[in-house]
């Protein structure tokens, strides 16, 4: 198992008396806050700027930043027909989060619940687990959803923080341009042009959970027709809090990576990235054998190993005219105690986008992807069969914006055509209608059709469950679920509405709602009575299940997320998200309780509010309340919690910063494990300095 050696006694002795010395200076810092407003009010805007331009954009400049996910084609945050909302550079720098799922608590809607000390469920309007099978994700372009078992495996989705522009979160399906499972959402995270990060940067730290962790990075180029950069990273995560002193689940990770972004002429620009990564993280899981002890509690370390390296090229032909064509390559090895992936992805996609008369933007697409996999066996209660095999994917998708009036309203409509080595051609249509009266409201509505297609974990999975012994017989009784070569598409129509408005340039609010329509939702079905099975060896009773299309429901609720900016050094942000889940069997289902498991596994209510203050051109004070409401089906209690980030820029290249997070207990829990005791995400302090020469 990989963890950090214990600190002496001096020093656990020091981290105690700093999480004490932080909570109690807390108020005592907002307090500061407040009484510096008057010195920081007189600090001039173009001062401010200059310090740090990008923490100073105004409301104004923030609804005129460009977003790409929700269209594919840039278009203004405020004019978006849908639910976008995008995390800037400064609000990850300003919140003193250390991870991409962290990160993303700062969106509205989107449920990120730690399950450990390297694992998160997150979902997006429902449906959270640790995959988030009904979510898309990308990075740079590039999909890191697996079709293995349906969903994105976080822990090794790492970024530098300091190179990601932003992370746009599309609440709602984006079928029409990104294609299959992206029916609850997109997350969508961009890194910075390697322009924009010429010179060093290094940043270290460490704390009681974040035990240690560098990253490093230098860029250079001519600013113009060449540019790169190159980057590495390590951590080292202590386990969080556990009941039974079995602190199995830290962490460590070493990453690198470049980019190189170039020129030709003034119409085609290229982009060459890539990554590699290492990990161990510290897991327990349940194996099932049909030999004695048939089931126990394996405890190891999730060897995680894999690269990347994508290229990218557009030819821009004029204002709306440019055709992209993209490709990369994906490998992934995962081992752990009970289960093994070894992976190779290769995928290529081209857009193409022109005008037409009578205001109309054409946008149409190919896309290719195949997947080929090995599975071995680890443990014979759970195996794939065939254990090698190639997912395939091909997309096509049209899309047409027709300015009805001229920046005022617009139609979009669209479909994306698929297929995959599952499924015959599906399409999933969508209908936007986006009206802007003043050129600081809009009003937009939706429809969408969108799908997530079946998985290997439904064709091709078998998995086994220990029920007992059976007292008549004395053999030993299982429960496997089969691979069900039957499961079809799960399926969404999406409704939508949305409206935002920019009030005195001082208050901006984004309001949406919803209201989804499900079918042939994932199932655990009964399909069968018990029977003696004497293959696999020993003999032993069978109980037949399988993965089905047994659900249906619904899913409704709204995001209000307002911005007030009452003074040049006072921002305050807040977001509520309200959702309320209807599942049930369907007609004939046989599922043994999945409704009221999932829709209890989602928080009901959710909010956020954040207080940021610019104590003059040097100091910056950043806290934020949360609070998520019960998961009653995990036995999982509502919580609120805080965190609170104070940072001093010593010198214009040197910056250093405290962080207290999860302030308000020791320790609280956000998700269950499996299998348990239920893991407590602690109350955790650390500092960092931040060199930039």
């Amino acid at each position: 198992m990989i963890g950090a050696a214990k600190p002496s006694r001096l020093i656990a002795g020091a981290q105690q008396a700093t999480r004490l010395l932080f909570a109690l200076a807390l108020p005592g810092l907002a307090l500061f806050a407040l009484a510096c407003a008057a010195g920081a009010a007189e600090v001039s805007d173009s001062d401010q700027k200059a310090a740090n331009p990008l923490k100073q954009l105004s409301l104004a400049e923030l609804g005129n930043v460009e977003v790409t996910t929700a269209s594919k084609v840039p278009e203004q945050l405020l004019k978006a027909s849908a639910a976008v909302y995008v995390i800037t550079q400064a609000d990850i720098e300003r919140s003193g989060v250390t991870s991409i799922p962290e990160a993303l608590r700062l969106a509205p809607g989107v449920e990120v619940a730690r399950i450990d000390g390297n694992k998160w469920s997150i979902g997006i309007r429902g449906f959270g687990s640790r995959l988030s099978r009904n979510v898309l994700v990308l990075i740079d372009g590039r999909t890191v959803y697996t079709t293995l078992l349906a969903g994105t495996y976080w822990e090794v989705q790492n970024v530098l923080l300091q190179d990601v522009d932003r992370i746009e979160v599309i609440g709602g399906p984006g079928a029409t341009i990104w294609g299959p499972n992206a029916v609850n959402g997109v997350i969508n995270i961009i890194t910075r042009s390697s322009k924009d990060t010429h010179g060093a940067m290094v940043n270290a730290g460490g704390g009681n959970v974040d035990q240690g962790f560098v990253n490093a990075r230098y860029g250079g180029g001519n600013g113009s027709t060449f540019n790169y950069r190159v980057y590495g990273m390590a951590f080292d995560r202590g386990p969080e809090f556990h009941t039974d002193g079995n602190n199995y689940d830290s962490w460590r990770t070493v990453q690198g990576g470049f980019r190189m972004d170039f020129s030709q002429n003034e119409q085609d620009s290229f982009t060459v990235q890539g990554d590699m990564y290492g990990e161990g993280a510290g897991e327990t899981v349940t194996a099932v054998s049909y030999t004695p002890p048939y089931q126990q509690t394996l405890q190891g370390t999730e060897m995680l190993s894999g690269g990347n390296i994508l290229g990218r090229w557009r030819r821009t032909q004029g204002e709306g005219r440019d055709l992209q064509l993209q490709a990369y390559y994906d490998r992934t090895n995962r081992h752990e105690p009970n289960f093994a992936d070894y992976r190779d992805t290769f995928d290529v996609d081209f857009l193409d986008r022109f005008r037409l008369p009578g205001r109309q933007q054409i946008s149409w697409g190919l896309g290719a992807r195949t997947s080929r996999g090995h599975n071995p066996t680890i443990v014979s209660g759970l195996y794939f069969l065939p254990p090698t095999r190639t997912d395939e994917l091909y997309t096509g998708f049209f899309q047409d914006e027709i300015g009805l009036i001229q920046d005022r309203l617009s139609l979009s409509v669209g479909t994306k055509l698929l297929k995959t080595n599952y499924t015959g051609f599906q399409l999933q249509p969508s209908v936007r209608l986006s009206w802007s009266p003043t050129g600081k409201q809009t009003l937009w509505a939706a429809f969408t059709h969108a799908l997530r297609t079946p998985s290997d974990a439904e064709r091709a999975f078998y998995l086994s469950g220990f029920i007992g012994t059976d007292p008549a017989t004395g053999l030993p009784f299982f429960a496997r679920f089969n691979a069900n070569p039957n499961f079809r598409s799960e399926e969404l129509n999406g409704y939508e509405l949305g409206y935002r408005r920019l009030f005195k340039e001082s208050l901006y609010v984004s309001l949406s709602a919803f209201y989804n329509h499900y079918g042939d939702l994932f199932s655990e079905d009964i399909v069968g009575s018990p029977y003696i099975e004497a293959n696999p060896a020993p003999t032993h009773i069978l109980l037949p299940a399988d993965f089905g299309n047994g659900l249906v429901g619904t899913t409704s609720g709204f995001e209000l997320a307002p911005e007030w900016r009452p003074a040049s050094f006072w921002r305050l942000r807040a977001s509520y998200s309200y959702l309320e889940m209807k599942l049930k069997k369907s007609a004939n289902s046989l599922d043994v309780g999945t409704a009221s498991f999932t829709a209890g596994s989602s928080p009901r209510h959710q909010l956020t509010a954040q207080s940021g203050f610019a104590l003059g051109k040097a100091l910056n004070l950043d806290l934020t309340y949360r609070f998520v409401s019960a998961l009653p089906s995990l036995m999982i209690r509502s919580y609120s919690t805080g965190d609170a980030q104070f940072s001093w820029r010593a010198r214009s290249f040197l910056t250093l910063s405290v962080v207290g997070q999860n302030l308000f207990q020791p320790y609280h829990f956000e998700y269950a494990s499996d299998p348990g005791p239920n893991v407590g995400i602690k109350r955790a302090v650390y500092g960092q300095i931040t060199w930039r020469p």
